[in-house]
């Protein structure tokens, strides 16, 4: 905001009263969402076989 107004850019106040920190890139205009996170390096344990005959 300090930058646009120092370049002589119209800033308005209650223009800048109504702006959000929130970022809504990941949000389409379809509705779905993409997040892209990033990896675990495999420090996750491996997912239970249902089919095992192991109960732990």
């Amino acid at each position: 905001m300090n930058q646009l107004r120092a370049q002589d850019y119209p800033v308005l106040d209650a223009d800048v009263a109504r702006l959000s920190a929130f970022i809504r890139d990941h949000i389409g205009i379809d509705g779905h969402y993409a997040f892209h996170l990033p990896d675990p390096g495999g420090n996750h344990r491996p997912l239970r076989d249902l089919d095992s005959a192991d109960d732990d």
